[in-house]
């Protein structure tokens, strides 16, 4: 196995499945048995607010209940002791990457921990409750708090630096993740174009398989800390 430079890893809601947090966001278009257009959409947002709030409030204690599994603790592993630049790229709006270890993740879908203030663009920890009542602590406006959630209808969060990360990357992972919503797609085919070697990591193939090399089929917590071993292995035989 080579070693690599600048590794970039993209995990969605798969990776998190083993963790018991795979019930949120269901093919039949319910996220965790509400439809997703009452309490995933700007407009629903902006229509009923205190309804989404209900929601999230309702819905945190259930993921920060969650632990890391095997796969998330691998991949904390990978960025501490590989010799190259291990970034990781997270469509989840869990924190189990962060509770496994990992640093300087990025969020393209936001963070359920965090609100945003519509008002002044001010981010602040939400562990908590938030309504429509709560006052932002930057510019103290009350009732302009929302979800730190990218919603359907917004742009996803730090595409520059993704778009940094994947020109740089000789090493493309994509983990859990059905490949077929875009741009989050995309980030393989970029990958791909600048040279990278690419691998899907998934319980099957999805049909955004043309631009990966490599296919490894099976439950994450399983096949992640056996690549990882394999990774750091020929790093550790390249430097004897």
């Amino acid at each position: 196995m080579s070693v690599y430079r600048h590794i970039v890893v993209l995990t969605g809601a798969g990776i998190s499945a083993e963790s018991g947090l795979a019930t949120f966001r269901g093919a039949d278009g319910l996220w965790n048995n509400r439809p997703v257009e009452e309490v995933a959409t700007i407009e629903a947002f902006e229509r009923n607010p205190a309804y989404v709030h209900d929601f999230y409030n309702e819905l945190k204690p259930e993921v920060f209940k969650a632990r890391p599994n095997p796969a998330h603790l691998a991949l904390a592993k990978l960025q501490k002791e590989y010799p190259g630049h291990v970034c990781l790229i997270t469509q989840n709006v869990d924190t189990l990457h962060e509770k496994a270890g990992s640093i300087d993740v990025c969020h393209i879908h936001g963070r359920i921990d965090q609100a945003v203030c519509l008002n002044c663009g001010q981010i602040m920890e939400a562990t908590g409750d938030i309504d429509t009542q709560t006052a932002c602590p930057h510019c103290q406006v009350a009732g302009m708090m929302k979800p730190n959630i990218v919603f359907f209808g917004e742009n996803l969060l730090d595409m520059d630096n993704v778009e940094r990360q994947l020109h740089q990357c000789d090493l493309f992972l994509s983990i859990g993740t059905s490949g077929i919503v875009f741009p989050a797609a995309g980030f393989v085919q970029t990958a791909k174009y600048v040279g990278a070697e690419t691998y899907e990591f998934n319980l099957e193939p999805t049909s955004n398989n043309f631009y990966f090399d490599h296919h490894i089929m099976g439950p994450a917590g399983t096949t992640i800390p056996q690549f990882v071993d394999k990774l750091l292995q020929a790093a550790t035989e390249r430097k004897s």
